[in-house]
């Protein structure tokens, strides 16, 4: 609770939004969760648990790959749909952008 009073405090004194202000404490970049629609969601995930399997990876929600330098990658089924659920957190934008293609490609062919 008083975090969230810090917060709306320092959001009162300031005419930029929440975004702006938290922008010099993010460290990586995300690509948000992108959703594909796949006839087998668990024939996806494997192959692509195959493809990175000289990477660290988890298996506690989804498929978390670790790429290293702080890049990783989490692919989950939709426990509704019939969708495949990405997400990609790296460095930089280019990182974020060529992990995102790459297992999108995976995840899409």
């Amino acid at each position: 609770m008083l975090a969230a009073l810090h917060t709306l405090a320092a959001l009162g004194n300031q005419d930029k939004p929440l975004s702006e202000l938290l922008q010099p404490y993010e460290r990586f970049v995300a690509s948000g969760e992108i959703n594909s629609s796949v006839d087998d969601q668990a024939g996806r995930i494997a192959a692509i648990k195959d493809k990175y399997a000289g990477q660290p990876q988890d298996e506690l929600d989804g498929l978390t790959v670790d790429l290293g330098d702080g890049a990783w990658f989490n692919v989950r089924a939709s426990n509704t749909e019939p969708l495949l659920r990405l997400n990609v957190e790296a460095a930089d934008e280019g990182t974020v952008a060529a992990v995102r293609d790459e297992v999108l490609a995976l995840i899409r062919s």
